[in-house]
């Protein structure tokens, strides 16, 4: 394919969307949507602006056919080589183009990938998406065929094999910034790798030319090999070096387990991170500049409550159960991995779900939710909440109300694309999800007091769930009508009160919500520390005040429409 796009006229050095659909499905047999996919995906990672990337949401949002659709995806270019680099590295999790498809290795039979596992197959195979080890060892691995890939097609042997003494020009080695960057000391500041190989020792080590502008393949090889080393911004630098924030109260013996750190005090902007582990039975909820733009991590969390209210670069749930998690805006992707019981609520660019059960995932998407192998009982329902700051957040990270396809799913299992209108299929996977039922639809009302402009539902509901709320405050003035039509006296109302509070309190107890509502009550606020030992307020939000539990909060409501 290398040699492909860079000797077909339009191919190069940008690569369109139609001509890489002509690749995709005409050469490598690839669904349309599967396509699209990948081109989708990589597209999301590019640095556009918020208004570029608003711009496009409305252009697309207008397009009423197929064919309008298509003609506003062909305005889409990306970085051929790049792209290319995108492709390959898919293989870090064993679920490459043409293995999943069809059982050959692409683009290269040297220094291939394990193929899928049996363990992969019933999708308990392990994330590497945070495993920084895991990334290292792939780009060493992997190398020379990563190196391979920029070399111009008139360098190639006949069997399409690098020659020995092949040159990689200046402009693809600023290609690998996809995968690399580093800097010249400990300390400094982080440069794109082309820039680095261009000065000082790297530029002998490197063996580059300033009067061809290129680098001999072998020579760079070797470079890369004796430098290379971990991502001081991963999550292992993370967890330690990076700024760690410890539970004030430590009283408990599972909370005595929690780890939340952070880099965001020093790391450049898309290489923040930070990480939450292992917080059980706990309301945890901040809005910062630290979070900002921020990659976030969940790990391994369980009967937690969770709020990020900040809009945030993307976000990993892994490992984690019984819990509840409501997010700012996410510029890139939410991931929800090896989660059990899990509920999601998210703006965010792309939503992936892969080896979860019974998760229920509240979302507003521009790209269509994609399930991979693995998952049981999930639930897809509309963005049901908000908080004040929500539009300015997301508009920030350039997210708009429309396009909106959270309710059309891509299924992605080990033969590709499955369609997820096959409910008779043999498969598991095609029938592993349902659209939430308007009869069980609820509003969730984030329990904090914030200042900002937003106070509905950004875009609305869908005019089915819309109709079901309706019904369910008719359902409420009803039952009020009820009660005040019964005409009680002062004895028969305090007894009828305290049955109804018995019941609800029972309901709470039953249903786990009463920890929910306790977590929320000023006095057991609790806070994190800086290992400065600065307090920093996490039960609250920054500048807001918890609403309690006989206000108007998100569980309340819910008791009282199923009175």
């Amino acid at each position: 394919m290398a040699i492909y796009v860079q000797t077909r006229e339009g191919c190069f050095p940008v690569l369109g969307w139609s001509m890489w659909r002509h690749i995709a499905c005409g050469k490598l047999q690839l669904p349309e949507d599967l396509a699209w996919l990948y081109f989708e995906t990589f597209d999301l990672l590019l640095g556009h602006t918020p208004e570029e990337r608003l711009e496009r949401a409305e252009c697309m949002s207008q397009c009423s056919s197929k064919s309008e659709l298509d003609q506003q995806r062909s305005k889409l270019s990306v970085d051929t080589l790049q792209f290319l680099l995108f492709l390959y590295i898919q293989q870090l999790n064993r679920v490459s183009l043409r293995t999943s498809l069809i059982g050959e290795e692409w683009p290269s039979h040297r220094a291939r990938s394990p193929s899928p596992s049996e363990r992969e197959t019933k999708a308990s195979s392990q994330n590497k998406n945070w495993d920084d080890q895991a990334h290292l060892s792939f780009v060493q691995n992997h190398l020379a065929d990563i190196l391979e890939l920029l070399v111009e097609p008139g360098q190639l042997s006949h069997s399409g094999q690098a020659k020995r003494d092949s040159q990689i020009s200046l402009e693809a080695v600023r290609s690998l910034g996809l995968l690399l960057e580093g800097s010249v000391g400990h300390g400094k500041g982080v440069q794109p790798v082309h820039r680095l190989l261009t000065k000082g020792l790297l530029q002998t080590q490197s063996g580059y030319s300033m009067l061809s502008r290129s680098f001999p393949l072998h020579k760079l090889l070797l470079c890369l090999q004796q430098n290379l080393t971990l991502n001081p911004f991963g999550m292992t630098a993370c967890l330690r070096s990076g700024k760690k924030l410890a539970w004030a109260q430590q009283v408990e013996g599972a909370m005595k387990r929690a780890k939340i750190a952070r880099n965001t005090h020093m790391a450049p902007p898309g290489s923040k991170m930070v990480l939450m582990s292992q917080v059980i039975k706990q309301t945890l909820a901040k809005t910062s500049d630290k979070l900002t733009g921020a990659n976030i991590k969940i790990h391994r969390c369980s009967d937690a409550f969770i709020y990020l209210l900040s809009p945030l670069r993307s976000v990993s749930v892994d490992k984690c159960r019984d819990s509840t998690v409501v997010l700012g805006p996410v510029q890139t992707s939410v991931h929800i991995h090896s989660c059990q019981n899990v509920r999601v609520v998210c703006v965010t660019g792309r939503v992936v779900i892969g080896a979860s059960s019974r998760c229920i995932v509240h979302a507003l998407t521009p790209t269509c939710p994609l399930l991979l192998p693995g998952n049981s009982d999930i639930t897809l329902g509309p963005f049901h909440t908000f908080y004040p700051s929500l539009e300015d957040h997301m508009a920030s990270v350039g997210l708009a109300v429309v396009p909106n396809v959270w309710d059309q799913p891509l299924l992605l299992g080990t033969e590709g694309l499955a369609s997820p209108l096959l409910s008779s299929s043999s498969s598991s996977d095609s029938t592993c999800y349902r659209l939430l039922p308007p009869s069980e639809f609820h509003m969730l009302a984030v329990p904090f007091q914030m200042e900002g402009d937003t106070c509905e539902v950004p875009g609305g509901l869908p005019p089915a769930y819309q109709a079901a709320l309706r019904e369910k405050q008719k359902r409420i003035q009803n039952w009020q009508k009820t009660v005040m039509e019964a005409r009680l006296n002062k004895e028969q109302k305090q007894q009828f009160q305290e049955l109804v509070e018995l019941k609800f309190h029972e309901w709470l107890l039953e249903t786990g919500h009463r920890q929910e509502l306790d977590s929320l009550i000023p006095p057991t606020v609790n806070f994190l520390k800086d290992s400065d030992g600065a307090a920093t307020d996490t039960s609250r939000v920054k500048d807001t005040k918890a609403v309690r539990p006989g206000g108007v909060g998100g569980t309340a409501d819910c008791c009282l429409l199923n009175l």
